[in-house]
């Protein structure tokens, strides 16, 4: 049976050269970074290392990238500490966030009694930035902006530069979960203002299990996580060693050939909403992803014309065709729940229609979308007959 795979928005294919790296130093370092013999020592050398060339790929210092378990360890870390740390009283975010940040703002509100305040979303699901900044001046309370970078559902980019400024006028702090971003886009952190970011290096060809958060020097943040000095005191647990290295590795080699990468991967993209349009009439697209500036080039989030109730098989239906795509994001493939993406920026209409995530990287190949294509029209002229 033929394999696709179009959902790397949930996860990446490893690069290989990762994987060896990777392997190498499973086999050859094997110190605790905290101990201060020759073998800890070793171990450490290789963690900071990776830090330093984070930082400078970034151009932040080696200070500010806290190395954590991945996205959702970073976004809680930044979201919890500024409310419980620095004084945090309202936080403004948006109905269409990850859920690693839904769940610790809607925490923050049930144990700390912070005020949560969500923007206006456009009819696409963009940020409303004139909302944005009618919150922002409507109140003294200390503010923590949380609005990711790329909507992982509909690949939405938001503003960043925009949103920073806002923040910045209002002396409002700015968090976001830039796990869809970093590794895809050039990001100069010195340069925006931008006060916490989370980063997950699954999402670029790297190791699950491993990511960082940018912290910028002089907030304060303080850790969720208590046991050792680790990382600057900010996030205790020894070091993954091998995973930091890998992700170090899957950056540099991310941003080496971001360039090429990107006009390869956007290719497939526009070919695949081609294809579909040419061969499935009434094909509609959720987001912004017929416009290159406001969308990712990474995915597409696909609305196709039939009823919701007749097409309660089309995703396994797909994967006994081999094709990996999802209907969601995989945080929440394991719930009965429609997506709340998708409930916030669809009308009635288009909510009773099945919608598909299809994401795409670097190994995919038009032939494989061409065989999407085909399953897609099959399934759906049968449903018709």
């Amino acid at each position: 049976m033929k394999q696709v795979y179009l959902d790397s928005a949930a996860t990446t294919q490893m690069r290989p050269e990762v994987i060896a790296r990777m392997t190498d130093v499973m086999s050859e370092v094997h110190g605790n970074p905290s101990s201060t013999h020759t073998y800890g020592r070793s171990a450490k050398s290789l963690v900071e290392t990776a830090r330093k060339n984070i930082a400078a790929q970034l151009n932040v210092t080696a200070a500010e990238i806290i190395f954590t378990s991945g996205g959702t360890e970073a976004d809680n870390l930044a979201i919890h500490s500024c409310v419980r740390d620095l004084g945090v009283e309202r936080i403004i975010t948006s109905s269409i966030e990850h859920h690693a940040v839904i769940y610790i703002v809607d925490y923050c509100s049930e144990k700390y009694g912070t005020e949560i305040t969500h923007v206006k979303l456009k009819e696409c699901g963009t940020p409303n930035y004139t909302d944005l900044e009618h919150l922002l001046s409507s109140s003294d309370k200390k503010t923590l902006v949380s609005l990711m970078h790329i909507n992982n559902e509909i690949g939405n980019k938001l503003d960043i530069d925009r949103v920073g400024t806002l923040c910045k006028k209002y002396n409002a702090l700015f968090h976001s979960d830039c796990v869809q971003s970093i590794g895809h886009y050039e990001m100069d952190l010195a340069t925006l203002a931008v006060d916490f970011t989370a980063v997950s290096a699954h999402k670029f060809h790297g190791p699950k299990g491993v990511g960082f958060a940018f912290v910028r020097k002089g907030t304060g943040l303080k850790p969720i996580i208590l046991g050792g000095s680790q990382e600057r005191g900010i996030r205790a647990g020894t070091e993954s060693v091998h995973n930091i290295v890998g992700m170090d590795l899957a950056l540099k080699m991310a941003y080496d050939s971001l360039e090429d990468d990107r006009a390869y991967v956007l290719d497939l993209k526009n070919y695949f909403k081609e294809q579909l349009e040419a061969h499935v009439p009434g094909v509609k697209f959720n987001g912004n992803c017929s416009d290159h500036e406001n969308s990712t080039y990474t995915l597409l989030n696909v609305c196709l014309p039939c009823p919701a109730d007749k097409a309660a098989m089309l995703l396994f239906t797909m994967d006994l065709k081999g094709i990996a795509c999802s209907k969601g994001s995989a945080c929440q493939s394991g719930s009965q729940k429609g997506s709340h993406v998708l409930t916030s920026v669809l009308s009635e209409e288009d909510l009773n229609k099945p919608s598909l995530r299809f994401s795409f990287s670097i190994y995919n190949t038009k032939e494989e979308l061409d065989y999407v294509v085909g399953v897609l029209k099959e399934y759906l002229q049968a449903m018709v007959v």
